[in-house]
């Protein structure tokens, strides 16, 4: 059988041999270059509608001669504008820089931000980094977002929008965040992506001050390591692997003098410069989140990109490379405004936010209360107060007067947003309150001496976590002063602390309200981690402080930012 079957194999071969051939065709050749398109999107926070961009004014449609902000962004528009873009380029690819989860609206966060990482992996995202907000509910729940599931520490909103919680489509990547117990990382160091021929590496990296920018319990079994350290240890084993591109997601970022639109702008400054200068330059560019600065800039000849926040601006990068060379020969970096006048809205997002807000809506509109004018404002003084952030610290106050508090303290950073009212009238809801306070912080009572208040003071300027002053908010009835010009430990004047007029006495003792988050060191505030007769109020959240406030005072308006002084 076996020579019957070559012998006929044979004759085939010789069959074929006895025509005329025709000519060979080679085999196609690899082209040269190809173009690919990244389009990137840093501290979405959940915001699934548009909002006001400060970036671009526009008439008012109800007084031509004014002015008004632009509304932008909202995932609809992010949907609509990649798949406008991708119509013209099948190269296209989508990805985070951070802080797309966490102190989030209420169409999002009263349903666990899942309908956010739903959409967004909808939209095929494909790599974000981590960023501090992503951590806000702890590294468990994290993971949840990451993999799907229910097992949720907030059994009442996990699993509402869609159950079970698929799970996240596109990875959250962390080269610099490793389990202490192994030194492993905590999730994914980097991605590779094939498209349009080209392999195409995006190293994750979050700010390394993470662990004092949230809750530390939720953190503690985390190690932050530095940034470029942590990305560079990656390059070798990338180019090993034959990549043509790495490109940098990081949340950490810097400000510049310039605008979102000036290209190659060479004036950013803050941490991200420090990283960047450090970076292997086998990194192409570094697409940057967490400062909320619209910038594109160049940094030691290397790209640097970040597109404001809440979605109103996607960073786009668009490459040429070299396939033989493995190289990227040129790129071109823009932000663009996501405009809802000029782009058309994806379909599948209007649906997925009407339904987000069918099962949040009745919540948000509830009515609360009302304000004395239309907004009371988190902008700061010179001297670091803000109207808003009064009335913050008096409601916690409030709450906590019959636990024997006589002074709150408040974190500007906890502060998200202006209080609102609904509409631009006086009337202000739940959703209002909550834009401003999305944490669930709880509220937290506890002993601090009049020196230890004086070293918290102290605390505020040079620091670390905001890399320039963190400005405590105070409440009515404690003033004090300072200097910004003396010497670090001795700006605060000790005869100037005074509650209720009276200056404070270093060895009496005090009894202060503040949150959860500050309780524990958050932002390197340590001072509070060592106070004493500590009360934790479980059912007492930050939030509930200021609606019962806001309840309890109609016609309610912001403090008149005289508690605190600066002298130079």
């Amino acid at each position: 059988m076996k020579k019957n079957l070559l012998l006929i194999g044979a004759s085939l071969l010789l069959g074929a041999c006895s025509t005329t051939p025709e000519p060979s065709k080679p085999e196609q050749e690899k082209p040269a270059t190809t173009k690919v398109t990244v389009v990137g999107l840093n501290d979405f926070h959940g915001n699934l509608e548009p909002t006001s961009f400060a970036g671009v004014m526009v008439p008012d449609p109800k007084d031509p001669t004014k002015q008004v902000k632009l509304t932008t962004g909202g995932i609809e528009v992010i949907g609509g504008y990649l798949d406008q873009e991708r119509a013209k380029n099948a190269n296209l690819t989508f990805v985070g820089a951070g802080d797309l989860i966490g102190a989030s609206p209420v169409t999002s966060s009263l349903l666990r931000d899942e309908p956010s990482v739903i959409g967004l992996s909808k939209l095929g995202m494909q790599y974000s980094s981590l960023g501090n907000h992503e951590f806000d509910q702890g590294y468990k729940e994290l993971l949840r977002m990451q993999n799907g599931g229910c097992d949720s520490n907030a059994p009442d909103k996990a699993c509402k929008f869609q159950n079970p919680y698929p799970r996240a489509t596109f990875s959250w990547l962390g080269a610099n965040v490793e389990v202490k117990a192994t030194g492993k990382p905590a999730l994914p160091a980097y991605g590779i992506q094939e498209i349009g021929g080209a392999r195409i590496a995006f190293i994750g990296a979050v700010t390394k001050t993470t662990p004092t920018i949230v809750s530390p319990d939720g953190v503690a079994d985390l190690k932050f390591l530095d940034e470029a350290e942590s990305i560079n240890k990656y390059v070798p084993e990338l180019k090993a692997k034959g990549v043509d591109a790495i490109i940098v997601l990081i949340h950490e970022g810097g400000v510049s003098k310039d605008g979102f639109d000036k290209p190659a702008c060479g004036t950013l400054t803050g941490p991200i410069v420090n990283i960047v200068n450090k970076l292997d330059p086998a990194v192409d560019a570094v697409i940057s989140g967490h400062t909320h600065q619209g910038y594109n800039c160049v940094v030691n000849g290397r790209t640097v990109i970040q597109g404001d926040y809440y979605g109103h601006l996607l960073q786009r990068l668009d490459m040429t490379i070299d396939l033989q060379k493995h190289k990227v020969t040129d790129i071109r970096a823009a932000n663009v405004v996501m405009d809802p006048n000029t782009i058309t809205k994806n379909a599948e997002m209007t649906a997925l936010v009407g339904r987000a807000k069918s099962l949040t809506d009745a919540v948000k509109q509830r009515a609360i209360g009302s304000l004395a004018a239309p907004t009371i404002s988190r902008t700061t003084n010179a001297a670091g107060e803000s109207a808003l952030g009064d009335l913050i610290a008096d409601s916690q106050l409030a709450a906590t007067a019959d636990r024997g508090a006589v002074i709150a303290f408040m974190n500007p950073g906890g502060i998200r947003a202006d209080l609102n009212a609904t509409g631009g009238g006086t009337t202000v809801t739940f959703g209002d309150a909550y834009a401003v306070q999305p944490f669930g912080n709880t509220l937290v009572v506890m002993d601090l001496t009049g020196a230890q208040i004086k070293a918290l003071l102290e605390q505020q300027f040079d620091n670390p976590s905001a890399g320039q002053n963190r400005v405590l908010q105070v409440s009515k009835n404690f003033t004090y002063s300072y200097d910004s010009t003396a010497a670090a430990g001795n700006r605060v004047d000790p005869a100037s602390i005074k509650l209720g007029g009276v200056t404070l006495d270093p060895a009496k003792t005090y009894r202060v309200t503040l949150n959860s988050f500050l309780s524990t060191g958050g932002d390197n505030f340590t001072t509070f981690a060592s106070g004493t007769n500590v009360l934790q109020l479980p059912n007492v959240s930050d939030l509930d402080a200021l609606t019962a406030y806001i309840v309890a005072h109609p016609g309610v308006a912001g403090g008149a930012q005289d508690r605190i002084v600066k002298l130079k």
